[in-house]
């Protein structure tokens, strides 16, 4: 275990970020070359190993916090990496991606700081991988099955990784050039190198996992064509369909969804162009949306060379503190500042964001390109605009990051495989992740696609529980960890299986 005392004498200390003005001048990770082992491993020791571990509840893998946190504080790497993956395929991403719920369930948190979970989560990731502990490990017998996987997403790459191992045949189908979904395309290199990705999928293929890109299922490629070639398919596609905003002046030049500028910032970083062709760069951006999407156009934005970032938020400026009606361990809704707000305060000296304003319309010039934007303040609840609150602002490249609403609607996917969606545009599954309610015989839908938009930690967590879903509608028995309807309700932990347990 861990010092018993260790919370008592031992402050919380992150991992250092690299300095502000030395990460804007690159696309390296903000933490890249910081993790300090004796660091982590100190804080690991804050780990309480309480009696009841709330940060499990916290987190949707259910992931063995203070085992590995005691193994860690030893130094016992293998160990620990061994049981960070007992339940979790792919540490490294959540490591860097994930927001830590299991930090403020964190039994420290009700009067302290809590234990540098997400640190340390990354850094054993990362050790391990360093010491080669992350080979290949393909089945010890096949079954004989096939399973067709759309979406190489989180969601789709955890179901996959679940299901060869466990002896199925697994083919995943891609819609875009390369591997990976939105961990691809969607998350700026400032905060996951696609190194870590690519490694990944690597170690995939040679465990017998096989990749299909550019196979867009449901338009070029037929979706009941491909079901009917396989013993049962999941929809892990995401949720794709992004929110507009419908005001004057939307048809203007220069105003795009957030998720198309960010696919083009990493299509630059892969080599697919020089330089972006929507790009920041001499221009005065302003970012609609403050949640973590926006968070990545701003960062983007900066280090492409923005003239000045602006970030819109229609909701009021969190507390610092949790609400009473947030009370501990739930993940609170407070007042956080982002690496990439961090940023955008060491070079303009402020906050980039401006909460509860709304927009009226945006104003263009002569050529029909956007060049300001006219907003108002709002009140807090009802969110109807104020009277004589109206200010204008300039903008030249303005990026809608208000989220999306469920699976993208165009294509024929849902009509071919007889999906249903309920009233939040997302597809419609029961409790074993089966679409329809069973209604599409051997066809499951995993990650955003039905959860609605969500965190990666939950999409790897359901594409977990969907490979256990199928492994026993194809065998009529699992031995794959998974909760009991992980798509409803929070995840306990997962038993106590090893990694070479799948």
């Amino acid at each position: 275990m861990t010092d018993p005392f260790g919370f008592l004498r031992i402050p919380r200390k992150p991992v250092p970020a690299r300095a502000v003005g030395e990460r804007v001048g690159d696309w390296h990770e903000v933490y890249a070359g910081q993790a300090l082992l004796p660091l982590v491993s100190q804080q690991a020791d804050r780990c309480m190993d309480c009696g009841i571990p709330f940060c499990h509840t916290g987190c949707p893998l259910g992931n063995l916090i203070p085992e590995w946190n005691a193994y860690a504080a030893r130094g016992d790497w293998r160990a620990a990496y061994e049981r960070l993956h007992a339940t979790n395929n792919f540490p490294e991403f959540t490591g860097r991606l994930c927001p830590a719920p299991c930090e403020d369930a964190c039994v420290l948190a009700i009067n302290a700081d809590p234990v540098t979970i997400k640190n340390v989560e990354q850094v054993i990731a990362d050790e391990g991988r360093r010491r080669g502990y992350a080979a290949p490990r393909p089945p010890e017998r096949h079954s004989g099955k096939t399973v067709a996987i759309i979406g190489s997403g989180p969601a789709g790459l955890a179901a996959a990784q679940q299901l060869t191992r466990a002896g199925h045949a697994v083919v995943v189908h891609e819609r875009a050039d390369r591997v990976g979904g939105l961990l691809r395309y969607g998350i700026p290199e400032f905060k996951m190198e696609k190194s870590h990705l690519d490694r990944r999928i690597e170690q995939m293929r040679a465990e017998g996992t096989a990749f299909v890109t550019d196979a867009d299922v449901g338009g070029s490629t037929g979706a009941a064509e491909l079901r009917s070639r396989c013993d049962a398919l999941i929809v892990a596609v995401g949720a794709g369909e992004r929110r507009e905003l419908p005001v004057p002046g939307r048809a203007l030049r220069g105003i795009h969804q957030a998720m198309d500028y960010l696919t083009l910032a990493n299509r630059v970083r892969e080599g697919d162009h020089a330089r972006s062709p929507v790009t920041a760069e001499g221009r005065h951006v302003v970012i609609v949306g403050g949640g973590d999407t926006g968070s990545d156009c701003l960062g983007t934005a900066l280090r492409q060379g923005a003239l000045s970032v602006v970030q819109l938020d229609i909701n009021p400026e969190p507390g610092p503190d949790r609400s009473d009606g947030e009370p501990w361990p739930v993940y609170p809704k407070v007042y956080r500042v982002s690496h990439a707000h961090e940023e955008a305060r060491g070079r303009e000296g402020r906050d980039p964001r401006s909460f509860s304003c709304a927009i009226l319309h945006f104003e263009g010039d002569a050529s029909g390109r956007v060049r300001a934007m006219h907003l108002t303040a709002v009140e807090p609840e009802a969110r109807r605009p104020l009277a004589g609150t109206d200010r204008v602002i300039p903008a030249g490249l303005v990026l809608l990051a208000l989220g999306f609403s469920g699976p993208e609607r165009a294509g024929g996917l849902c009509e071919q495989l007889g999906l249903e969606r309920d009233d939040r545009g997302t597809f419609v599954r029961d409790a074993s992740f089966a679409a329809g309610g069973g209604r599409a015989p051997g066809v499951f839908v995993a990650g955003d696609a039905g959860r609605g938009q969500s965190l990666v930690v939950w999409a790897i967590a359901e594409g977990r529980a969907a490979a256990a879903a199928v492994d026993r509608y194809l065998t009529g028995s699992t031995c794959l960890p998974a909760p009991v309807a992980a798509h409803d309700r929070p995840m306990t932990a997962l038993g106590r299986m090893r990694y070479g347990d799948f």
